[in-house]
């Protein structure tokens, strides 16, 4: 009988020690799963500012997967060392700007108020080019994966790498839900684009091609993080019924650039009132938004800042921000 009881004892003694230690080792995966974050990082002009042309962004995933999103004119083509793998090109319209038809020579190559885009990237695009040396898918909306299927395989890449996602649906890549959705901008493709004789003819009476309307993007990440990337776009019901109601995005990248696009004003009342997110990234200001490293003053930028009632992050160029599943910035900003 004593011997039973000291080998109960002993069991209960076993379970108490181990039941802590499970405990603790389950709150422990918790909290790292909790801490995975995805990393951002801007790709301006010049290292430390927020320049007028800066659009390109890398969002990596906890899984490694890495989406250049809007290459534009400050990544500097396709050995642009910055880059690194890229697995996913995110376009959200064909303008130049955005699509990339022309770049600077080498990153920090130009200054904040006179950016280089010295080189072209005609006709094939920024967005074709890289895509082309590192392997990328591009995904896009619209009619725009026609196009860009075209200059892949004519340039000896898989035009199969050219992928539609198209309003109301989305698609899985590497990890990474990609869902477009709708902008008010326009969306016309310069002949410079298509070249030869047909282009020529296009580019004198002053007509574009037509690729369809311009797009947004919703983000899924692996961490939960619902990211909103507002392409250019005007204020839409769709930024309150789809982005918010719908996917219920936690960070947005907005534009902010007035005259082109929405303006600081515009901006502020998407954020505030539809999209609602826990945090913004400001985007496309076609200004010089910073000096040293600092917001100007008087800029749109600050404009923009003391309109959002939620925290606004500027993206200062190969400055890396990490966000957590809910749309809070962790780390660099």
């Amino acid at each position: 009988m004593i011997q039973k009881c000291v080998r109960t004892s002993s069991v209960l003694v076993a379970l108490l020690v181990l039941f802590p230690l499970s405990v603790l080792a389950q709150t422990s995966l918790a909290s790292t799963a909790q801490i995975l974050t995805v990393k951002v990082t801007p790709l301006g002009g010049v290292d430390g500012e927020f320049c007028p042309q800066d659009r390109a962004l890398i969002f990596e995933d906890p899984n490694g997967t890495r989406i250049l999103y809007d290459p534009g004119r400050t990544v500097a083509g396709a050995n642009d060392p910055r880059l690194g793998k890229i697995d996913i090109i995110l376009v959200s319209h064909m303008h130049g700007d955005h699509v990339g038809n022309a770049h600077a020579k080498a990153p920090n190559s130009g200054t904040c108020d006179k950016p280089d885009t010295s080189v072209s990237a005609l006709p094939n695009t920024s967005a074709v080019n890289i895509a082309l040396a590192k392997k990328s898918k591009i995904v896009t909306g619209s009619e725009m994966p026609p196009f860009f299927a075209a200059k892949l395989k004519a340039n000896g890449g898989n035009p199969a790498n050219s992928i539609l996602v198209r309003f109301g649906g989305s698609i899985m890549i590497g990890g990474v839900r990609i869902a477009t959705v709708t902008a008010l901008h326009s969306n016309g493709l310069d002949p410079d684009f298509i070249g030869g004789d047909l282009g020529k003819a296009m580019k004198e009476v002053g007509i574009a091609g037509y690729v369809g309307q311009e797009t947004g993007y919703v983000l899924r990440f692996s961490n939960g993080l619902v990211v909103y990337l507002s392409g250019d776009t005007g204020i839409t019901a769709d930024q309150e019924i789809v982005v918010h109601n719908y996917y219920k995005a936690k960070l947005a990248v907005m534009n902010i650039g007035d005259g082109f696009t929405t303006g600081p004003a515009e901006s502020a009342y998407v954020i505030n009132d539809l999209v609602k997110p826990s945090s913004v990234i400001a985007s496309h200001a076609n200004e010089v938004g910073t000096v040293g490293g600092k917001v100007r003053p008087g800029s749109k930028t600050e404009a923009f800042i003391k309109a959002v009632k939620v925290p606004v992050h500027i993206p200062l160029s190969g400055k890396t921000m990490e966000f957590d599943a809910a749309g809070k910035c962790t780390a660099g900003c």
